[in-house]
């Protein structure tokens, strides 16, 4: 069960909500990777779908493949079955393939998880600035503000929130102001 704690008007609310998993995950075979290369492209396909789908559950932008590989994402325990260390790297090479990945560390051990391209982000983020009115706010603002508690940018990593609004900067609709701790964006 996954709590997500939201705040009303002052008042603490508690969402509750369940990850579905997809019926591979509880097929025992799909926590090997398959030799037939058909069946391995779906394969794949299926875990970077679940992976992405997972991390945006879960709002997860940053993943430690140490812990990972002894998550319940990995690791179905009612099946006694987990991914073996390679097969995840096979998986998360595949997502960086795909440009749904990004190694955090020369050592490759913790990565982003970018289930939206920083575009994608970034126009998202644009769209509410413009019906909000607004042309100057923080990056607190944004990421964890009052305002966009309703919103799907709310709690981005800070991270790929700074990639998003770049994205905007290269297209002239944003000017990124990084200074001194006072980090904020004006829109145009």
């Amino acid at each position: 069960m996954f709590y997500t704690l939201l705040w009303s008007n002052k008042t603490l609310l508690i969402k509750m909500t369940n990850f579905e998993w997809p019926w591979q995950y509880n097929f025992p075979p799909f926590f090997t990777l398959q030799p037939n290369l058909d069946t391995r492209k779906k394969q794949l396909e299926s875990w970077c779908s679940l992976v992405l789908s997972w991390a945006k559950h879960h709002k997860k932008y940053t993943i430690d493949l140490t812990e990972a590989a002894t998550s319940e994402l990995f690791h179905n325990k009612s099946l006694n079955r987990k991914l073996t260390s390679d097969a995840i790297g096979t998986i998360f090479a595949e997502l960086k393939k795909r440009g749904n990945l990004e190694w955090n560390d020369a050592k490759r051990t913790r990565c982003t998880i970018l289930w939206r391209s920083a575009e994608e982000w970034g126009n998202i983020i644009y769209r509410w600035a413009n019906n909000a009115g607004l042309s100057v706010c923080t990056l607190y603002e944004l990421a964890q503000g009052d305002d966009t508690l309703n919103e799907e940018f709310h709690g981005l990593d800070t991270d790929v929130l700074i990639k998003a609004l770049r994205s905007l900067e290269s297209k002239n609709k944003a000017e990124l102001m990084l200074s001194d701790g006072n980090e904020g964006v004006k829109f145009f």
